[in-house]
Parts: C-alpha cells; structure tokens; sequence
C-alpha cells in the first residue's frame, strides 16, 4: 500500500485535523510520514527614491527568521503527533509563491506516495472563487490524495 504519506500543513485547526487523520493511516499502514510547511519566498522592495523613505515591513533576514517562527510551530504539530503515534517523521519548510505547488514539489522531493490534507468543502464555485489549495493540489498531482473534510 502507501509507505511515505506527506502532511502538509499551514498551522491551522483544519491542517491539524488533515494531520490527525494523516497520523491515523501512517499508523494502520506502518508508513512514515513527512510534514511540510510552504511559505512565500521573501520579495525585496523595489529600488526607487521612496525606497530611501519606506523601508519595507521586513528585512530578509526578520523575514526568515519570521518565516522560519511559524513554520517550526506548525510543523511542531506534526512531529508531536508521530512520536505520540510511533511514526517515523520529517519535516521542512519549503518556499513557493504558490502553496499547492510547494506541496507537491515537497512530496516529490520527499518520493512520497500519497498526499494527505484536510479541505474546507467549500464545492466547486467557491473553491473558483476562493482559489482552493486543496483543489489545485487534486488538479495537478501525479500521486493520490487523501481529502479529510
């Protein structure tokens, strides 16, 4: 069956139910699993003379450092839970503009083969509108996706 599932997270209540049950299918199939974390890569500010007014939000490094902040905490998440369930476990931070496509990138990478993540249920007009990460991530991958609602 499945050997390596990924478990993509973004820190939320919903991404961790995704966990759970990701956790849950690792468990009964004596699979490993590997969390994920995707975040946009840093964008500097574009030179002008503003620029010598307005310094961005963020430095490179702040940003890192903030990027990195959060994707331990979230990808905390995932590690806890496999070593509650006795599952073998790695995580990483992954940088894309796009979420979906870190995700499958990271499983890729990862040679996994099955996806595991939980989706709002939104339907297929809202995830239009809305631009559903979940959706694009069915849309565009080569391996099997498990959708937890």
């Amino acid at each position: 069956m499945y050997t390596h599932l990924l478990l993509p997270t973004d820190g939320s209540k919903l991404a961790a139910k995704g966990i759970r049950e990701g956790m849950r299918l690792a468990k009964a199939l004596g699979a490993k699993v590997s969390g994920v974390y995707v975040a946009p890569p840093f964008v500097a500010p574009i030179r002008s003379e503003a620029a010598d007014y307005y310094r961005g939000p963020y430095s490179r490094g702040e940003y890192r450092r903030l990027t990195e902040g959060l994707a331990r905490k979230a990808l905390g998440v995932v590690e806890r839970s496999a070593r509650a369930a006795g599952v073998p476990c790695r995580t990483r931070l992954v940088a894309d503009p796009q979420p979906w496509n870190g995700i499958l990138r990271a499983a890729r990478a990862g040679r996994c083969d099955a996806i595991v993540m939980a989706s709002h249920g939104h339907g297929a007009v809202a995830s239009a509108i809305l631009g559903s990460e979940t959706h694009r991530v069915l849309a565009h991958s080569r391996i099997p996706v498990l959708v937890v609602r």
